[in-house]
């Protein structure tokens, strides 16, 4: 009876892993649909996909790129970016299935995305900041740590997603199931160009030893840390604090 029990109870277990296995990249993904324009939209063909780009078109020699969170229509972050930024153009990237963009999204087909933007980018600008928000900051910090990136903003940024991904499933062997682990910490070392880390006081994804073990793999004097108090991981954004660590006239913390 009892092996009965246990071959039952191992099945489900294993039943479970599959499922995930199976699911996995809707947990991470979560695609928004199409929205009416709030910003010039431009289309960046890339060899298996039509991606979308919002943006505020600006001559000269400044811009800044912006990837955003894994639900965020980035479409609405170009007015408060357009504002805190007057100076540079504003490139924004819809993920792929993400308001317009084609294709599927998965972590080696994002980060060929972000190369093939950023490229474009500096190709008319000399000068590229890059920001990324909570998925984003994972893939801004793989861009800076392989392209002549100016300055890098980080917005509530993860070490690994396999680390919270072990934190909300620990039941889970996430080592050997999780696909897309966006393991920012290894990039973190080959960054270079000046970074900000702005984490929320009361981020309740990302915890303050996973933001403690990202900031430790940056090399000395690259990364500062401004936290933002009274805010979580979706409300950062939303006090004065936060868009005056973003332009420069805060001091870090």
């Amino acid at each position: 009876m009892l092996w009965i029990l246990l071959a039952i109870g191992l099945g489900g277990y294993i039943g479970l892993c599959v499922v995930f296995l199976v699911a996995q990249r809707s947990f991470i993904y979560r695609p928004t649909p199409i929205t009416p324009a709030h910003a010039t939209a431009l289309v960046l063909e890339v060899p298996d996909a039509r991606l979308r780009i919002s943006a505020r078109l600006h001559d000269g020699p400044k811009a800044l790129i912006y990837f955003g969170g894994n639900a965020e229509d980035v479409a609405y972050a170009v007015p408060e970016l357009a504002a805190a930024f007057p100076d540079r153009a504003i490139y924004l990237m819809h993920y792929r299935g993400y308001s317009g963009s084609s294709g599927r999204p998965t972590e080696a087909s994002l980060r060929r995305d972000a190369q093939a933007l950023f490229r474009m980018v500096h190709a008319r600008h000399a000068d590229v900041t890059v920001a990324g928000r909570s998925l984003g900051s994972s893939i801004a910090i793989r861009l800076a740590a392989d392209e002549p990136v100016s300055r890098l903003l980080l917005i509530t940024p993860f070490d690994s997603i396999l680390t919270i991904a072990k934190r909300v499933a620990p039941f889970l062997p996430m080592s050997l199931l999780l696909q897309d682990t966006y393991e920012s910490w290894r990039d973190a070392s080959r960054v270079t160009c000046p970074t900000l880390v702005i984490a929320a006081s009361d981020d309740e994804l990302v915890t303050a030893a996973d933001t403690r073990k990202l900031l430790q793999a940056f090399l000395p004097g690259v990364a500062t840390l401004k936290v933002i108090n009274g805010t979580d991981h979706n409300s950062v954004s939303a006090k004065p604090e936060f868009w005056e660590a973003m332009v420069g006239r805060s001091r870090p913390d």
